[in-house]
């Protein structure tokens, strides 16, 4: 069994600073890409940045220049820094990963279960 554990979200007031953090567990033999999504009132999920396992980083518009994504690949997590949050940035924020497990001969992908983010004053 894996299983993606987010932490780190809460409420935040406008122009503040939050750090998710999103760790890994279970039978994994290896990690591909690790990223972040979210998904806001009555709005589609969507990609806020991802990671490869060799340290690519790709960001939605939305974030960029506001947020930094990155990994420990030893301790199979992903980090998400946000800073200068807007209220639109209120989501609940879900962790992804493409993982191949011991015994496996392919990457599936897998979901943490969400956290939320509100920026508000």
């Amino acid at each position: 069994q894996v299983q993606l554990v987010e932490s780190g979200g809460g409420l935040v007031q406008p122009g503040g600073s939050l750090r998710l953090s999103c760790a890994a567990s279970g039978r994994i033999f290896s990690i591909n890409v690790m990223a972040w999504y979210r998904q806001g009132p009555g709005k589609q999920r969507e990609r806020v940045a991802a990671i490869t396992s060799g340290g690519s980083t790709n960001y939605a518009d939305s974030v960029k220049g506001r947020s930094t994504i990155s990994r420990d690949n030893a301790m199979n997590t992903v980090y998400l820094q946000m800073n200068s949050l807007k209220p639109e940035d209120t989501a609940v924020y879900y962790c992804y990963a493409d993982i191949q497990r011991y015994g496996s001969g392919y990457y599936a992908a897998y979901w943490g279960q969400g956290t939320q983010v509100t920026v508000s004053s």
